[in-house]
């Protein structure tokens, strides 16, 4: 996906779904791996996962349904908020969350590797309980968010079920909408994850062996649905239809944009350029050419095996980092239409 920053976004072939999508942002997810192993697409629709695999080219296309699972005998089957791969030096887990909790499988589908139930207990009777916001930081964590604020840190072995919470980062007073890992090189002390939450609150956080606070944007009163982190500057897009820049090491506003009309479903970056994606609630996918802002060196990019928004879709069908209202979900049979930077 190496692409000169003069390049725009083009559409390749599509791929058909087996079921339609939900109406939630970020709701596409992509596993890209090297060569020509097959390329992996999930989406959540209700309480379960549609998978597709693809090789090169589109071709040979499978597809598979994977249920949300409860342990023990649950009277109702959870319905699912998210899915998304994490990419760890040592493995790949494919996680879900759910009203009910967090499952971690392997990066098939085929084995549940770890559980983990939310306490529903905790919670007041009418306040809603799921988690949301998945991302995979440092070395070997994997972060999750809660509806009630805090953002579980699950350490990750090489290999095995022995999945431990090692860390709970209380820093959001409302549920976590998204989280992302730094996708480029951070200028030192830019921190190497950002988490946001349905307030418009921001946090960056530091990845080491012990996880710290870097900087804080306060609540604004709109919902912050989607994150992105790139050479220490975050992308954050806003309920409101705006997309603003911050400097992630001081939480400092360098640049907003009023992007669209309506609700910011889905943002993202290419990896390489640093180009923003934004699909709003009109699920339209738009590029942007807006500079972003960092501290320090920011010499050298790596490639990621995994993409949050490497799709550009027709208006009538949402992308891991976009999601069309039900009315616009077409009754012909739903596809993904790829694209590249």
């Amino acid at each position: 996906m190496a692409a000169a920053a003069s390049e725009m976004y083009r559409r390749e072939q599509s791929l058909p779904l087996p079921s339609s999508s939900a109406a939630l942002y970020n709701n596409l997810s992509v596993l890209r791996q090297p060569g020509p192993q097959l390329q992996r697409f999930s989406a959540v629709h209700g309480p379960s996962l549609s998978l597709l695999s693809a090789a090169a080219a589109g071709l040979g296309l499978s597809h598979r349904q994977l249920p949300a699972r409860e342990p023990g005998l649950g009277v109702s089957t959870p319905l699912l908020t998210q899915a998304a791969w994490c990419v760890l030096p040592s493995r790949v887990l494919l996680v879900l969350t759910s009203q009910k909790g967090i499952q971690m499988y392997e990066a098939d589908g085929s084995v549940l590797v770890y559980w983990h139930a939310l306490d529903v207990a905790e919670h007041p009777p009418a306040q809603a309980v799921f988690a949301r916001g998945i991302a995979a930081a440092g070395e070997r964590f994997i972060c999750v968010g809660t509806s009630s604020g805090p953002v579980l840190v699950f350490d990750i072995p090489p290999k095995g079920t022995n999945v431990t919470v090692s860390e709970v980062l209380e820093q959001h007073g409302a549920a976590i909408t998204d989280i992302a890992a730094e996708q480029g090189r951070a200028p030192d002390g830019a921190g190497g994850l950002v988490s946001a939450d349905d307030a418009g609150s921001l946090c960056v956080w530091s990845t080491g062996e012990e996880f710290r606070l870097v900087s804080k944007v306060p609540a604004c009163g709109c919902t912050c649905s989607s994150v992105a982190l790139w050479h220490g500057t975050v992308a954050a897009g806003f309920g409101n239809g705006q997309i603003r820049l911050y400097e992630a090491a001081s939480g400092r506003l360098r640049a907003q944009v009023n992007a669209h009309a309506r609700w910011i479903n889905a943002l993202d970056l290419a990896p390489e350029t640093g180009k923003p994606l934004s699909c709003p609630l009109c699920s339209c996918s738009r590029e942007r050419r807006i500079p972003l802002f960092t501290s320090g060196s920011s010499a050298g990019t790596r490639t990621p095996t995994t993409s949050r928004s490497s799709t550009v879709t027709p208006s009538a069908f949402p992308t891991r980092r976009s999601a069309a209202p039900a009315s616009a979900i077409p009754r012909e049979t739903p596809s993904l239409s790829l694209a590249t930077t």
